[in-house]
């Protein structure tokens, strides 16, 4: 990983859009900083497509993305459950026509939710996982459910790091009986997660980037950056041209096959913010 400050200023003003983890990465101590969410609000009003893409349910992610929690989250839409579903603004015609017409504000009180399978599938997949999770905590003692799981919609997922604190040895064993039922699973920096379908952070962003604006991502991959910092991230690392993890990244770098090409000085919401510095100093003259 190459510090952040040796990331070519001329690659830096070529970025048009961001994506970005949510979990110790956008948010600190679990509540985004005044400075992070600064931050968005500095990456929109620059022109950049800003979305953020999390292991977290869809449930959870409604509040910061209509406004229900007090502030929305300036951002054009938000994926969850590791790419398998999203929120978007739900309006008609050509998005970035009515975002420049309208402002993201007035978008935002309106949302549509995209899903990647259809309602049968997930119903049955819904009835495979309540089984699965009761497997789960009845063969590795004391491994509960995310507190979260009641928003969750596609996906299982299990606290090893968020209120719990389990060690390694227990996170593998989770993950040993979720793989035996023919699950896909990654690990955040806080949840264990299972699913199935062919779901992951990479997937889902080149999904929502077609559904959202009508483009292929992997046509102008150079023109992304993504900001990340744990084991379910590793697609994206692998993928992007220009990838960041925050300092916390460090914690698990012995445990990934695939690292950000730059690190952040900082950690978390604070790393996210030196992010999006140097991209919008890139984009300005003589930056």
């Amino acid at each position: 990983m190459l510090p952040l400050s040796s990331w070519p200023a001329s690659e830096r003003g070529q970025i048009v859009g961001v994506f970005t983890d949510i979990d110790d990465t956008l948010t600190t101590h679990g509540a985004i900083t005044p400075d992070a969410l600064q931050a968005l609000a500095d990456l929109k009003a620059a022109g950049l497509v800003v979305i953020p893409i999390t292991g977290r349910p869809i449930g959870w992610c409604e509040p910061f993305m209509s406004g229900a929690s007090g502030t929305a989250w300036p951002v054009d839409a938000m994926v969850a459950e590791n790419g398998a579903v999203a929120f978007t603004p739900a309006v008609q015609g050509d998005y970035l026509d009515q975002i420049c017409s309208q402002g993201p504000q007035t978008l935002r009180k309106q949302l549509s939710k995209l899903y990647q399978q259809d309602t049968a599938t997930r119903a049955d997949n819904q009835l495979r996982m309540r089984k699965i999770a009761a497997r789960v905590m009845f063969e590795v003692p004391g491994v509960f459910l995310t507190r979260d799981s009641a928003g969750r919609e596609t996906d299982i997922a299990f606290d090893y790091n968020e209120h719990a604190h389990l060690p390694p040895a227990t996170v593998q064993r989770v993950l040993a009986v979720l793989q035996r039922e023919g699950m896909q699973t990654t690990v955040s920096s806080i949840h264990i997660h299972g699913c199935f379908g062919d779901f992951d952070k990479w997937h889902g962003a080149n999904w929502i980037v077609r559904e959202l604006l009508g483009r292929d991502l992997e046509q102008e991959i150079d023109r992304w950056v993504f900001v990340g910092d744990s084991g379910n991230d590793q697609a994206m690392f692998e993928h992007f041209t220009h990838s960041v993890g925050v300092a916390n990244i460090r914690h698990f770098a012995d445990q990934l096959t695939h690292l950000p090409r730059y690190i952040a000085p900082s950690e978390r919401g604070a790393g996210f913010a030196e992010v999006a510095r140097a991209v919008l100093q890139g984009r300005a003259p003589g930056g």
